[in-house]
Order: C-alpha cells, then structure tokens, then sequence
C-alpha cells in the first residue's frame, strides 16, 4: 500500500511526528512488522540492527614498557531492545556508516587501558582474559550507545622489538631439539630395518648367483669339452709344425753365423791386424830415419871440426896437399847429406833397428873419413920441428884429431 511500510527483519522502523510516544523517545520504534505512515504528518527512517564487524589495528605499550601492535576483531549489532534501538537512533542514525569506525575507536582506548597494566607473557598466554576484560571494560559505553558486543577476539600481536621470537627461542630450540633427535631415532631404525632387508636381499641374491653359476659353470664345462676337441688336435699340429719350424731355424742361424765368422769376422781381423802392423812399422821406421838422421848430423859435425882443425894446421905450415884434401873434406857434408836422403826415401828393411840405421850412417861417413885418412898418411912431415899425428885407421866410428906439440 501506498501509506503502509514494513522494516526488514534487521531493521527497526523509527517513525516521528506521531502523537503517540514510547518510553518518552518522542518517536514510535515499529520492529517486525508494518505501520501506517501519514504523509507530511509523519516520517518514516530505518536503522539497521544487523551484525557488523569493526577490525582493531592498535599500538599498545605493556607493563615492562615494550611496544607491541594489537590486532583483533570485534563483533556487534545494535540491540534488540526498544532502550538500545532509542540510543543507537540518537547517535547513529544519520551516520550508520560510520558506526564501525566510532565503536573500533571505543575499543581501541579500552585494549590500550587494559595491554598497559598486563605483561607481554600475560598478553600472549592469556588472550581470552584480555578480552573478556576489554568488553568489561567498554559495557557501560556500549550499552549508551545502544550496541551490544558479541564478540572480541585478538587475532595478532607483533613485537617490532624481538621480544615475543626471544620468548620463543629456547623452547623453539628445545622443541627443535627433541625434533632433530626423534628424527635421528627414526632414521636410525630406517637405517637398520632398510640394512637388515638389504643383508636378507643380498643373502638371497648370493645362493641364487652361486647356484645360477653352478649350473652355468656345469653347462659350459660341458661346451667348452665338445668344443675343445677339434682345435686341441689342430693345436697339437700346429705344436708340431713350430717345434719343426724353430729346429730349423736354430740350424739355419747356425750357419749364418758361421758364414759371418768366415766371411765377415776373419777377414775384419786380418784386415786390422795388417793395418796395426803397417802404423807399427810406419812408426818405426819414421823412428829410425830420426835416429839416423840424428847420428849423421852429430857425427858431420864431429868430423868436421876434426877437419876444420887439421886443415888450419896444414894451411899454417903450407902444406898443399892438405889443401887439396881440405876440399874433399868441404864436400864431406854435401855428400853425406845425400847420402842420407838417399836413405831416408829408400824402402830399406833393417833388421836390428836402431843400431842398422846407426851402421849404415856410419858407414857412409866412414868412407869419407878413410878418403881424409889416406890423404893424412900420403903428406910426409916436415923438418921443421913439427911433429904431426897421423889419424888412425877408423872402423866407421868418428875420428878425433891429436892436439899439436909446439
């Protein structure tokens, strides 16, 4: 109908302007069902008696002066009763909306009242108390208002400071403790029960290896006999063939070593042999040519001074046919020198060395000498009181001549 309006079951109907009044509110309270509103006379507003919900986020300092932030939840509606819905009219009616926030800051001053006078282990241990003391705390203000709190509840408390997790830490520790250990013991008897199936798996594993390998052991035993017949003949034979093989080829080394003895060896040692001898004799003979060169020169030498001295006597007393000898004597060592080198490119064979080389230079030096010797005793001496020495027959060996007797 046009006139009649009727309030939802969770509202109140508030009607102003009528005569007619309750409980001195100066307005009519219709709840559950409907009325007749008079148009310009009366008006007609609804106010909600449904559940809200007011969420606290508040900073709160404890007994012990730590600071900690309160998180909790708060549950009401406006009452039911004639009185309540009056008082909630009064003050929430043209600021429903607002209704969560103004009770949130009504219980947010009673939670700082009652976190202050409690300790942080009480605040922890004890949430329901801090509650149930909270809506003690605010009754008388609600009931004013009109709401009635069906519920509080702290749902967090943070601790910026650390000293809830220091709170915690030993029996966190001590329950992670027995939880370390209890799972040390369960995996310990894992441990064993997993070696205990292991060892019985691994018997088992064992005599069924060991009888699969005796029957494989028997079965190829079998195969490798039938096999082993026909190349064990083959290799006999074949045994045959190389004992055959290496008997001949011990006989054939023989003979290649006996054709290298008479071949190679023999003739590489007569070779050096004949080589050894040949530097030998070289050397000897370059030895003896020195020896005899050596004697021929000391031997001129000699011979000449002789000369030298018996040709200046002779010249003092003017003997001429002395001087005709000096001559001879002058060619001396001309013709011993050839005589030498005559030697010297000769191929001679002397038999004893040294002393031949010596005889054969000797030899011809004496021949010169005895020419000097022949002359000596073809001059007679003077009368002039000089006595001259007649040099001696030489046998080759050099001659030396007699000092003078003034």
């Amino acid at each position: 109908m046009l006139f009649w309006h009727v309030p939802a079951p969770n509202e109140a109907m508030l009607i102003s302007g009528s005569k007619r009044q309750e409980q001195d509110t100066q307005f009519r309270i219709v709840t559950g069902h409907g009325s007749f509103v008079l148009p310009v006379k009366q008006k007609a507003r609804m106010l909600s008696l449904a559940l809200q919900e007011a969420e606290i986020a508040e900073e709160c300092v404890t007994q012990q002066g730590i600071r900690l932030t309160v998180r909790a939840v708060c549950v009401f509606k406006v009452g039911d009763d004639a009185v309540s819905i009056a008082n909630a009219a009064r003050r929430f009616l043209s600021e429903q909306d607002r209704m969560e926030e103004l009770v949130g800051r009504i219980f947010a001053g009673h939670l700082r009242s009652i976190v202050g006078g409690l300790t942080v282990e009480q605040i922890i241990r004890e949430r329901s108390r801090v509650a149930q003391e909270v809506m003690a705390g605010s009754h008388g203000e609600m009931e004013k208002l009109g709401i009635v709190v069906d519920a509080l509840q702290i749902q967090e408390i943070e601790d910026a400071t650390g000293y809830i997790s220091n709170l915690a830490a030993p029996h966190a520790a001590a329950v992670a403790s027995q939880a370390r250990i209890a799972q040390a013991k369960a995996d310990q008897e894992a441990t064993e029960r997993e070696q205990q199936a292991a060892a019985l798996r691994a018997e088992y594993e064992r005599d069924t290896a060991i009888k699969r390998a005796g029957f494989t052991a028997e079965t190829e035993q079998s195969n490798a006999r039938a096999a082993q017949a026909g190349p064990l003949a083959l290799a006999r034979a074949s045994q045959e063939v190389i004992e055959e093989q290496t008997a001949l080829a011990e006989r054939q080394a023989g003979l290649a070593a006996q054709h290298l003895e008479a071949d190679v060896r023999r003739p590489a040692d007569a070779e050096a042999y004949r080589q050894r001898t040949l530097a030998e004799a070289g050397r000897d003979r370059a030895k003896f040519e020195a020896d005899g060169t050596a004697y021929t020169e000391r031997t001129l030498a000699q011979a000449q001074a002789d000369a030298n001295t018996a040709r200046a006597g002779s010249l003092r007393d003017g003997n001429q046919e002395l001087i005709a000898a000096n001559m001879v004597v002058e060619k001396l060592p001309a013709l011993a020198e050839a005589a030498a080198r005559g030697m010297s490119g000769a191929r001679l064979t002397v038999l004893n060395g040294t002393d031949g080389v010596n005889e054969v230079a000797a030899g011809v030096v004496g021949q010169g000498l005895a020419i000097l010797n022949s002359l000596h005793q073809s001059v007679p001496p003077k009368s002039n009181g000089v006595q001259r020495s007649v040099p001696p027959k030489t046998d080759g060996r050099p001659l030396r001549a007699a000092p003078e007797n003034k």
